[in-house]
């Protein structure tokens, strides 16, 4: 039997250390919290999407009563922006998480499984990498592309 070790490398940064572009994205997915329809869990999340035409798309999760239908923050930003802009890729994406009352949380919070997923699919749709800035008031992580959040990933080539 041998062992596959799986190394993740995340910049952890103030908020005073983002570039511009960062920054932008931060404050974007921040503001989209408020756009969360979030009822049952009161867990606002938001994000903010970078694409290589240098548009700004953000989005926020939606609740439905009859779970699990709603959908996250990140996959209904991804989705739009693949919608919208088919032939763009996506260079950054931002996500921030709020409670009902616009308290962000301290320490960063992390994409699920399906919404990682959806990501790397992205990240490979576009064949360029994606950066994932997570946001907390105490710090940011900076994560070089989708892919290394989700070691191996299913993708088409088991298709």
């Amino acid at each position: 039997m041998d062992h596959i070790d799986f190394n993740l490398r995340v910049k952890r940064l103030s908020e005073d250390e983002l570039n511009d572009e960062q920054r932008k994205a931060v404050v974007c997915a921040k503001a989209a919290t408020r756009r969360s329809y979030s009822p049952y869990s009161h867990f606002r999340v938001g994000a903010a999407v970078v694409l290589d035409n240098g548009e700004v798309l953000t989005g926020a999760n939606q609740e439905n009563s009859a779970y699990p239908s709603g959908l996250c923050a990140e996959r209904t930003t991804v989705f739009y922006a693949n919608s919208r802009y088919p032939e763009n890729g996506i260079k950054l994406i931002c996500i921030a998480a709020s409670d009902e009352l616009g308290n962000f949380t301290r320490r960063p919070i992390s994409p699920c499984g399906g919404c990682r997923q959806v990501m790397v699919e992205s990240e490979k749709r576009s064949g360029e990498p994606m950066q994932v800035l997570l946001y907390g008031t105490d710090c940011c992580y900076l994560v070089a592309n989708a892919r290394d959040l989700l070691p191996l990933a299913f993708d088409d080539t088991f298709l």
